[in-house]
């Protein structure tokens, strides 16, 4: 079967909703072992006997271990790490934004997934691959998210670095990075403009399914995608191609 993880045992973090949960269910059906690794007191998964749950802040690197850990202890190895877990402050001006509204983002989407590779580096025997969730926001600017934008651009520039130091160990670094997801997160208050934006600039006009992320984080997880590895990949409908044909319409308007 193609993309089958058959044998290799996962964590991913932020795994109990949105993104995560659909990865983590691609993986479950590929044949993979999963940990999930969430704030949640409890998984939103039935138990089953490839699946183990630990409640787990990302920001503190000791719980980050512990569940790492954990994986190779339940499952004898640990082959792949989705570091999935991500947060923003609030839709507003840099002037408006506080420096708790900046530590906050850079200690979850940044320092979360430094956590993990750093300790990934010295669990993963075998190799493996580990992705990280991204955002087009760590390609480009965006208005009003300066904060979750900031943090998403050190995230990519770390997974480069990591990449590069961890490629002698057989380990694989790549980050996805979707335009807006159809997720709670996309949906907060604050966000309609940049929703509605976003649905006229993406040339197949609309946002990304969590699915359709999950499958992308699929494929770099597998066995098929060994030889890619310190990539940003751009999920975006097209929308870093150029103007679509809505949007230069719009605009051509007098």
């Amino acid at each position: 079967m193609h993309f089958s993880l058959t044998e290799q045992v996962a964590l991913v973090t932020g795994g109990n909703s949105g993104i995560g949960l659909c990865t983590v269910k691609r993986f479950l059906e590929a044949g993979a072992k999963v940990v999930v690794a969430d704030l949640a007191s409890e998984c939103s998964l039935e138990a089953q006997p490839n699946l183990l749950y630990r409640q787990c802040d990302v920001t503190q690197e000791d719980q980050v271990k512990a569940a790492m850990e954990a994986a190779v202890t339940e499952f004898d190895s640990l082959t792949v790490v989705v570091n999935n877990a991500g947060t923003f402050s609030n839709y507003n001006a840099i002037q408006d934004k506080s420096a708790d509204d900046f530590l906050r983002c850079h200690q979850v989407n940044l320092m979360g997934a430094l956590h993990a590779m750093k300790h990934a580096a010295k669990l993963m025997s075998r190799g493996g691959s580990i992705v990280n969730t991204a955002s087009a926001a760590g390609l480009v600017g965006v208005v009003g998210l300066s904060d979750y934008v900031a943090s998403k651009h050190a995230l990519v520039g770390l997974s480069k670095s990591a990449a590069l130091e961890l490629a002698s160990h057989q380990i694989r670094v790549n980050c996805v990075c979707p335009s807006s997801v159809d997720t709670p997160m996309a949906n907060a208050d604050g966000g309609e403009d940049l929703l509605a934006a976003e649905k006229l600039l993406v040339p197949l006009g609309r946002i990304c399914a969590p699915e359709e992320a999950a499958a992308l984080i699929h494929f770099l997880a597998s066995p098929e995608s060994a030889f890619i590895s310190g990539q940003a990949i751009m999920l975006d409908g097209g929308m870093s191609a150029g103007t679509s044909a809505a949007a230069f319409d719009k605009l051509a308007q007098p």
